[in-house]
């Protein structure tokens, strides 16, 4: 069977170290080739005009032209999946939600001191971060190859329950789980909510240290409230709890409320936070009562834990091929039987004040 032609790479970095550290690390995976690599995006352009690649990687701070309006020059005049991949922090987090409305498929962070070492750690997270963008819907879109590797389940976080639970007198609750195409759907799902729509609990994965400017953003531009989780924090109608990057977020049930754990642990389903330790956790403690919801991304986070959710009773959807920017979990969720309703992404909000509105028909979890 022939393999499919590798995912061609061009890495715009005025760092030498930084491209040649890229370079190093694409070109190890049998599915990515570098096309080549640009110090500043003039010379890009050029490379660009005598062949376009599948990806971008883009820094941000460049000489001649920052890499913000070159984004913006790219996605006006020839789409091509870009993934920023800069010295961004906290205090640059405008900036973060400048290139994700600008049309970055994904933001990399990179720290301004090892940086190459940063890098070679983060290599497999690298890696799919380009796998994801070359199959994200621009203009045109084309399908992924990913290599399978070996990942960790949710049982490494939460062990898995064989006890029956019926749980009476707690309020619906929504466990949402997104990736690569997450921030801007998020938005569109949590603008459209009242605010007295059931309480939500999101993990959205995002590198660490952005998930407080995400959830401060998300907070200022909806009715309902927004804030990044912390341990311990009660979840409640007109409330979004955002797991914070780097860490799990485990729904747990306190009398009649719910709450959540923040906890520290290995990467579950190559993930930190887990849409999967979301999703088990809502299972095991909420059962019918919850309301589980796979959104936009690449690989397979959430779709044992959406089926653990729709054994335990709960009702649970998947968001449609035609309105993900990556039809990856969504996918693996439909195929392995555990979303009992195929959703496009302006029928989300709708799907979530129904079922707070609807009574909740309880079954043993």
């Amino acid at each position: 069977m022939r393999q499919p032609a590798p995912i061609r790479v061009l890495i715009v970095d005025d760092s030498a170290s930084v491209r040649q550290t890229l370079v190093g690390i694409l070109e190890a995976a049998p599915d990515i080739a570098v096309l080549g690599t640009a110090a500043d995006p003039f010379i890009a352009a050029r490379r660009i005009h005598d062949e376009v690649p599948d990806v971008i990687i883009l820094d941000l701070e460049m000489p001649r032209m920052d890499g913000l309006t070159f984004l913006r020059k790219i996605m006006a005049q020839r789409p091509i999946p870009v993934i920023v991949c800069s010295t961004l922090t906290d205090d640059g987090s405008r900036t973060l939600f400048d290139v994700l409305e600008a049309g970055a498929v994904d933001v990399l962070p990179k720290p301004r001191v090892d940086t190459r070492q940063f890098l070679m750690e983060s290599s497999v997270r690298v890696c799919d971060a380009v796998r994801a963008a070359a199959g994200a819907k621009l203009r045109v879109s084309r399908p992924a190859f990913r290599a399978v590797e070996a990942k960790l389940t949710a049982d490494a976080v939460l062990p898995p329950s064989g006890r029956t639970r019926t749980l009476a007198g707690t309020e619906p609750i929504i466990c949402i789980g997104a990736s690569t195409g997450g921030t801007e759907s998020l938005r569109d799902v949590l603008e459209a909510l009242p605010v007295d729509c059931p309480g939500l609990v999101i993990v959205q994965h995002m590198p660490e240290h952005f998930t407080a400017a995400f959830a401060k953003r998300l907070d200022g531009l909806c009715a309902i409230a927004v804030k990044e989780a912390e341990d311990g924090d009660a979840v409640g109608p007109g409330l979004a709890l955002i797991a914070p990057g780097g860490r799990h977020l485990l729904l747990q049930r306190s009398g009649n409320r719910y709450t959540v754990a923040v906890k520290d642990g290995p990467l579950v389903s190559r993930h930190r936070p887990s849409v999967d330790v979301l999703f088990r956790g809502a299972a095991q403690c909420a059962g019918a009562n919850a309301l589980g919801i796979i959104m936009t991304g690449m690989g397979d986070d959430g779709a044992n834990g959406l089926l653990e959710m729709r054994r335990a009773g709960a009702l649970t959807v998947a968001q449609d091929e035609e309105s993900c920017v990556v039809f990856g979990m969504p996918k693996e969720a439909i195929e392995r039987g555990a979303a009992v309703k195929v959703l496009p992404l302006d029928r989300l909000p709708h799907e979530i004040i129904r079922f707070g509105l609807a009574p909740v028909q309880r079954q043993p979890a």
